[in-house]
C-alpha cells in the first residue's frame, strides 16, 4: 500500500493553525501577495454608475441639480414670454417663430447642452441591452424635443428664433422630483409615509397640468386674442374648476383643440391620482397613522396591545383608566394587528375619546410598529390576551412573544400583562404586574363556596365607582348596596395621615377599630417601609410605625376628604349621616364623582385614652342594661392571647369514638409535595399521610381498594362541592387549595367532586392525590345521570365553569348560550341547589334565573338601563344573581390590571384575599354568620369592637339576605279540574298565595293558556267519548285527570326520581322541591358603624394568621403542627 503521508507534502509553517494564532515571526522573507477585493468592477463605466446611480448621496446631488436645471429652463421660458412684444397680425408664422434675445438664447442653449449630456450619460449607464427601451421612454423623448433644437441653432443661426416648447420641462422636473424623494429616503435611511409621497405627486401633477395649459394657450393665442400669461392662468383656473364664466375664451381652432386635449389628459391623469390618494387615505385610516415623536416627548401616553379589540374590552379599559383624576391628561395608543371594526370606530369618533385614543394597526413583534407607537417613551404597556379563542395556550404564547418583544424594544417601559393559563406565568416573571385569569377565577369560585359572594366582593373592590348607583331607586336595599359599592382600597403613609397618625405606637387592631369608629374607614393591612410584602390584618401584636404604609377601605381616599367636627355640624344645617338613620358617627357626602368627602369627627376628648369602653352592668341592673364588650387594647396583652386556643382544632377533640373508628384516613398539615405548574405559591394545607391511588380518585368506578360507585355510597358527613369543567387544567388546582387550607377546620371540610368532560392527565392526578376527599368523574352537566351519580341531590354548591370550546362562537355574546341553558335546566330540576356560574360576557348575566313574566325582574332590568344611561360602570350590579354571588365573569377582573397602574398594590391584596399568596404574618379571608345569640351586639360598630377585642378579626363587610314576597303568576298555581268547572266563566281569584323560593330558584312557570286548553280537551273527551258503565272508563278518566292536574314541579320531580331509581340510587336525600322562600342577597362593603345587624347576616372577616402566634416555629408537614389543627373560624368567634 502506498504511504499517503509520504506523498502529501506538509503545509508551510505560515499556514499552520499555531502560527495563525501566535503570528508568523520566523518567516519574514516570504513572498506574500496583497489582494484587493472590490464590491464593484474596477471599470470606468462601473465607477460612473456608482457615482451617478448606486451611491445614494451622490445620486441625490445629481438629481437635485437636474431638478434645478428643469426649473431654470421653465423660468427662462417665462422670462422670454414676458420680454417679448405682442406680434402684429394673425399669420401662422407667429406660432413657429418668436423673438428671443441673444443672451437669453445663450442661457437656454447652455441649459440644453447640460441636460442632453446628462440624459445621454444616464441612458448609457442604465443601458441593459435594449436600445429602443431607452429611446422610447417619455422623459428621453421630451429631453430630445426641448434640447436638440437649441443645439442645432448653434450651427444654423437662422433657427435661433425657432419656437421650442420648453415649458414641457415641467414634466421632467416632476420626474426628477420623484426620483429625488426616493434617493432622499435611501440617503437618510428613513421612509416617509406613502400618503406624503402620493400627495406630493398629486400636487406636482396638478401644477404641471396648469403650467402646460397656461403656456400652450398663451402661445397659440398669439394669432388670436393675444392673451398674456395672467389671462391664460385665469382661463385655466376657471376651466379646470368647472366654473366657466366665458369672459375669456380661445378663438383659434388650434388653441381650442389644445384645450380639448388638456381636458382629456386631466380626465385621465387626475382620477388615477385621486384614486391612489383615496386608497392610501383609507389604508391610513385603517392602520391609524403614527404617534409623533414630539407628542411622545411632550405628552404622557400608555400603549394597549391586544390581538383583537372588542368594544366591551375597550370600554372597560377606557372607563376604568380615565376614572382616576390624575390620568385625565394621558393618551391611550392602541396597537392591534387587526382592522378596526365598525363599533370601535364609532366609539372612537365620540369627541370624549377621539381626542385621547389613537388606534394603530400593527404588530407588537415589529420594531417599526413599536416605534410608531413610541413604546420607548410610553408610561406603561398593557398586554391583554384573547380569551375568546378555543386554544387558550396559543393565545398565551402570543402574549408571551408580545411581552418579550416589548421588553426587548423598551426595557424601561413598565409591563402589565394578562395571562390565561398559570403554567405560562414563569415566562413573563420579568413583567411588573401579572394577572393570571385561571388562578383568580378558580380561587374566587372556591371562596364563593365558603364565603358567599366573594366574587361580587372582589369585583366591587376593584371597580372604580362613585357610590351613587341606585340612589334614585325607591328600594332601600338598592340604595345601601349602591352606596357601599363605592368603597375601594386606598393607601397612605401613617405619619402623613389624619386617619391613622394618632395611632403610632399602638396595635393594629386598636388602630383599625378606632379609625372605623371615628372616621368610618376600615384599616385592612400595612406594609413596612423596608419590606415589600403587604400584611393583611397582622394582628394585635403588630405595632404601628410612623413610616408604615396603611391600606384601608373607604368611599374615597383621604386626600379628597374634608374634616368637620360634630360641634360645627350642629351649627350648620349639614345632613347628619350619609347613611339612612340617625347617627352621630361619620357622615360621607359625595360632592363630585371623585371629589371631596366630608367626614364628621367624633368628640373624643371626654373618653379615656385606651378607647371607648362599655361599663359592666351592676348587680342590680343586669336585666336593664345590655352586656358590655371588652375594650380594644392599645398594645396587645400577651397573657390574654391563648396560643393553644388559636391553634387547637376542636373538631379533633370533639370526635366521638364512632367517628374515629369509621375514619380510616388521618390528616396532616403541610405543604403539598407536588405542584402542577411552576410559579404556584406554597400554601399550608390539610394533607393525607399517604397519597391516594389514582384508581380511588375516580368517584363512579370501583377498584380493589373500595367498592363505591356513586357519591351516596361514600357516606360523606358534609355536603359536596361539585365543579363542572371541560378539562382538568392546572388552574383547577387553585380551586382545591383554598378549600383545604390549614385554617379550615377538619370537621367542616367539604368533599370535592370534579365533573369533567375529558379525563384528567397524570400530572394533575399527582397534584390532587395528596388532598383529602377530592374525587373526579368523567361526565357532563348535560347528562342527568352523570349529575345524579356525582351526588348533585345532596351537594352544597354546584360550580359551573365556562367551557373553552364554546368561547369562539360566530356571534360573540352567544359564547355563553350553552352554559346559560344548562344552568337554567339545573335550576328547574334542583331548585334548592346553590349554583355558582362563570360566564364569558357580563352582559349575559341578565339571563341567569330568567323569569319572563316576573315584574320584579323587569323592574331590575329598567334600573340597569337607567344606571347605564347615567354613565355607571357597574350597571349590572343590581341583577339578583350577581348581587348574591351566584354568577360572575372573569372579564370583570380586567379592571384589576388597569387599576394597578395607579394602585400597584391591588394585585397583591387581591391575591392575599383569595388565598393565592400566603405571607407569614398576613391574615386570610373568612366569614361568620350572625345567629340569634349574637343579635345582642345590635350594630356593626359593636361587632367591630367585639371582634377586635376578642379574636383580633377585622370585619370588612356584610352579606345580607332578605326575604322577598312576590306575587305569583297564574301559571304557577295548580288548578284542579273540578275547580275549573265551577269557575270556568269567572276570573282567577285575586288572593294568591306567596311563592317561597330560595335565591337560586328559577321561574317554574308554564303556559296557562295551553294548560286550560288541555283541561278543556280532557273534559270534551270524557263527555263525548263512549259511555262505558264499567270501571275501565272511570280508571282511564281518573288517570287522565291526574296527569293534567300535576304541576310542572311535580313533573320534574317525578323525572328525577325515576332516573334515580333506574340508576339504583336512593331517593331519600332528594328534595321534594316544595315551595321555598324567595330571597334576595347583596353585599355591604364597609357599612356605616350604626348599621343594624340582622339574623343570618354573614360578616366578612380578615382573620390574623394563627401561625404568627407560635414563637420560633415554622410550619412543616412533618412537625408538631401536623398533629394540631387551627382554630375554627366560626366557633372561636364567641359573641
Amino acid at each position: 500500500m502506498v504511504d499517503l503521508e509520504s506523498e502529501v507534502p506538509p503545509l508551510p509553517p505560515r499556514y499552520r493553525f499555531r502560527d495563525l494564532l501566535l503570528g508568523d515571526q520566523g518567516w519574514q522573507n516570504d513572498d506574500r501577495v496583497q489582494v484587493e477585493f472590490y464590491m464593484n468592477e474596477n471599470t470606468f463605466k462601473e465607477r460612473l454608475k456608482l457615482f451617478f446611480i448606486k451611491n445614494q448621496r451622490s445620486s441625490l446631488r445629481i438629481r437635485l441639480f437636474n431638478f434645478s436645471l428643469k426649473l431654470l429652463s421653465c423660468l427662462l421660458y417665462i422670462i422670454r414670454v414676458l420680454l417679448e412684444k405682442p406680434s402684429q397680425g394673425n399669420e401662422w408664422s407667429h406660432i413657429f417663430w418668436v423673438n428671443r434675445s441673444l443672451p437669453l438664447w445663450g442661457l437656454q442653449v447652455s441649459v440644453a447642452l447640460i441636460s442632453l449630456f446628462e440624459t445621454i450619460l444616464l441612458g448609457y449607464l442604465s443601458y441593459k441591452g435594449n436600445i429602443w427601451e431607452q429611446i422610447l421612454r417619455i422623459p428621453f423623448i421630451l429631453e430630445i424635443i426641448n434640447a436638440v433644437p437649441f443645439i442645432i441653432s448653434i450651427f444654423w443661426p437662422t433657427l435661433r428664433n425657432l419656437f421650442v416648447p420648453v415649458f414641457l420641462n415641467c414634466w421632467l422636473a416632476k420626474h426628477a422630483l420623484e426620483n429625488m424623494i426616493n434617493d432622499l429616503h435611501r440617503a437618510i435611511q428613513r421612509t416617509q409615509s406613502a400618503m406624503f409621497n402620493q400627495v406630493l405627486i398629486l400636487i406636482s401633477t396638478l401644477l404641471c397640468l396648469i403650467f402646460t395649459c397656461i403656456c400652450g394657450i398663451q402661445h397659440l393665442e398669439r394669432i388670436g386674442k393675444k392673451l398674456n400669461l395672467f389671462d391664460s392662468l385665469y382661463f385655466c383656473i376657471v376651466t379646470f374648476s368647472t366654473v366657466g364664466f366665458g369672459d375669456v375664451t380661445p378663438e383659434t381652432w388650434s388653441s381650442k383643440l389644445f384645450v380639448v386635449a388638456m381636458i382629456c389628459v386631466a380626465l385621465v391623469v387626475l382620477p388615477i391620482q385621486f384614486e391612489q390618494l383615496a386608497y392610501l387615505w383609507m389604508e391610513r385610516q385603517k392602520s391609524g397613522g403614527n404617534y409623533s415623536r414630539h407628542r411622545a416627548q411632550t405628552e404622557k401616553h400608555v400603549v394597549l396591545c391586544v390581538s383583537s379589540l372588542k368594544i366591551d374590552l375597550l370600554m372597560d379599559f377606557l372607563n376604568e383608566f380615565y376614572a382616576h383624576p390624575r390620568l385625565q391628561d394621558y393618551y391611550v395608543v392602541i396597537l392591534c394587528p387587526t382592522e378596526m371594526d365598525v363599533q370601535v370606530r364609532r366609539v372612537l369618533q365620540i369627541p370624549m375619546w377621539s381626542q385621547r385614543v389613537i388606534y394603530l394597526q400593527g404588530s407588537a413583534l415589529k420594531d417599526q410598529d413599536l416605534l410608531r407607537a413610541k413604546m420607548d417613551n410610553a408610561e406603561a404597556c398593557f398586554i391583554l390576551s384573547s380569551r375568546c379563542e378555543v386554544d387558550r395556550t396559543s393565545s398565551d404564547h402570543q402574549t408571551i412573544l408580545r411581552a418579550w418583544a416589548v421588553k426587548d424594544f423598551a426595557p424601561n417601559c413598565p409591563l402589565y400583562v394578562q395571562i390565561l393559563k398559570p403554567e405560562n406565568k414563569f415566562h413573563i416573571k420579568f413583567a411588573d404586574h401579572v394577572v393570571c385569569e385561571e388562578e383568580f377565577k378558580y380561587a374566587m369560585l372556591a371562596l364563593n363556596c365558603i364565603c358567599p359572594a366573594t366574587s361580587t366582593l372582589i369585583t366591587l373592590l376593584v371597580h372604580t365607582s362613585r357610590g351613587q348607583e341606585g340612589q334614585q331607586s325607591p328600594e332601600q336595599w338598592q340604595k345601601m348596596y349602591g352606596r357601599c359599592s363605592g368603597n375601594e382600597v386606598y393607601h397612605i403613609v401613617l405619619e402623613e395621615s389624619t386617619f391613622f397618625a394618632e395611632y403610632e405606637g399602638k396595635s393594629f387592631t386598636y388602630a383599625s377599630f378606632h379609625a372605623h369608629k371615628k372616621f368610618g374607614v376600615c384599616l385592612i393591612g400595612v406594609r413596612r417601609e423596608d419590606n415589600k410584602n403587604i400584611l393583611l390584618n397582622p394582628g394585635p401584636r403588630y405595632i404601628m410605625n410612623a413610616s408604615d404604609i396603611c391600606f384601608y377601605i373607604n368611599i374615597t381616599k383621604e386626600e379628597n376628604s374634608a374634616f368637620k367636627n360634630q360641634d360645627q355640624q350642629r351649627t350648620s344645617n349639614v345632613p347628619r349621616s350619609f347613611y339612612h338613620g340617625p347617627s352621630r358617627l361619620p357622615v360621607h357626602s359625595i360632592i363630585a364623582s371623585m371629589g371631596t368627602v366630608a367626614i364628621d369627627l367624633q368628640d373624643t376628648s371626654c373618653r379615656a385614652s385606651s378607647g371607648p369602653t362599655l361599663a359592666l352592668p351592676t348587680e342590680g341592673g343586669k336585666e336593664l342594661r345590655r352586656p358590655s364588650i371588652a375594650p380594644v387594647l392599645e398594645v396587645a396583652d400577651t397573657s390574654s392571647i391563648q396560643t393553644c386556643d388559636l391553634l387547637s382544632d376542636q373538631s379533633e377533640d370533639e370526635t366521638t369514638p364512632d367517628e374515629e373508628t369509621s375514619s380510616n384516613l388521618e390528616y396532616a398539615k403541610g405543604y403539598p409535595p407536588y405542584s402542577p405548574y411552576i410559579g404556584s405559591s406554597p400554601t399550608f394545607c390539610h394533607l393525607l399521610q399517604e397519597k391516594v391511588p389514582f384508581c380511588c380518585l375516580r368517584l363512579d368506578k370501583s377498584c380493589q381498594h373500595n367498592y363505591y360507585e356513586d357519591a351516596k355510597a361514600y357516606g360523606f358527613k358534609n355536603k359536596l362541592i361539585i365543579v363542572a369543567a371541560e378539562t382538568a387544567g392546572n388552574g383547577l388546582y387553585n380551586f382545591i387549595v383554598p378549600l383545604r387550607a390549614y385554617y379550615r377546620p377538619k370537621k367542616e371540610l367539604n368533599p370535592i367532586v370534579l365533573l369533567l368532560d375529558n379525563p384528567p392527565d397524570m400530572h394533575f392526578l399527582d397534584a390532587i392525590c395528596w388532598f383529602p376527599m377530592v374525587y373526579y368523574m368523567v361526565g357532563s352537566i348535560d347528562n342527568l345521570d352523570d349529575l345524579l351519580r356525582c351526588g348533585v341531590t345532596f351537594a352544597a354548591n354546584m360550580v359551573v365553569v365556562d367551557k373553552e370550546s364554546t368561547m369562539s362562537a360566530e356571534e360573540d355574546y352567544m359564547a355563553d348560550a350553552k352554559t346559560i341553558v344548562n344552568v337554567q335546566t339545573l335550576f328547574r330540576l334542583f331548585s334548592s341547589l346553590s349554583i355558582i356560574t362563570e360566564l364569558t360576557h357580563p352582559a349575559n348575566m341578565r339571563f341567569m334565573q330568567f323569569r319572563a313574566k316576573d315584574c320584579y325582574s323587569l323592574a331590575l332590568s329598567k334600573l340597569e338601563k337607567k344606571e347605564r344611561e347615567r354613565g355607571s360602570n357597574l350597571a349590572f350590579m343590581f341583577r339578583l344573581p350577581f348581587a348574591a354571588g351566584r354568577v360572575f365573569s372573569i372579564s370583570m377582573l380586567d379592571t384589576l390590571l388597569y387599576q394597578s397602574f395607579v394602585k400597584d398594590y391591588m394585585i397583591s391584596i387581591t391575591r392575599l384575599l383569595l388565598g393565592l399568596d400566603t405571607i407569614p404574618g398576613s391574615g386570610f379571608l373568612c366569614s361568620m354568620k350572625i345567629t340569634e345569640d349574637d343579635l345582642w351586639i345590635r350594630t356593626y360598630a359593636r361587632l367591630y369592637q367585639k371582634l377586635c377585642s376578642s379574636t383580633g378579626d377585622v370585619p370588612i363587610g356584610i352579606y345580607r339576605t332578605e326575604s322577598q314576597k312576590l306575587t305569583t303568576s297564574e301559571s304557577q298555581i295548580s288548578i284542579s279540574v273540578e275547580e275549573w268547572e265551577d269557575t270556568k266563566d269567572a276570573k282567577e281569584p285575586g288572593h294568591h298565595r306567596s311563592i317561597h323560593r330560595n335565591s337560586t330558584s328559577s321561574d317554574q312557570s308554564d303556559h296557562p293558556l295551553l294548560r286550560r286548553k288541555s283541561m278543556q280537551w280532557a273534559r270534551r273527551l270524557s263527555r263525548k267519548g263512549p259511555k262505558h258503565s264499567g270501571k275501565t272508563a272511570e280508571k282511564i278518566t281518573q288517570q287522565r285527570l291526574n296527569l293534567y292536574r300535576r304541576s310542572e314541579r311535580q313533573e320534574l320531580a317525578e323525572l328525577v326520581k325515576n332516573r334515580m331509581k333506574h340508576l339504583g340510587l336512593s331517593t331519600v336525600g332528594y328534595d321534594e322541591m316544595n315551595d321555598h322562600q324567595s330571597t334576595l342577597s347583596y353585599i355591604l362593603i364597609n357599612p356605616s358603624p350604626d348599621t343594624r345587624l340582622e339574623l343570618n347576616d354573614v360578616v366578612y372577616l380578615i382573620r390574623p394568621d394563627p401561625l404568627s402566634y407560635l414563637p420560633n416555629s415554622e410550619p412543616s408537614r412533618k412537625n408538631s403542627i401536623c398533629n394540631a389543627a387551627v382554630q375554627d373560624s366560626r366557633e372561636e368567634t364567641q359573641l
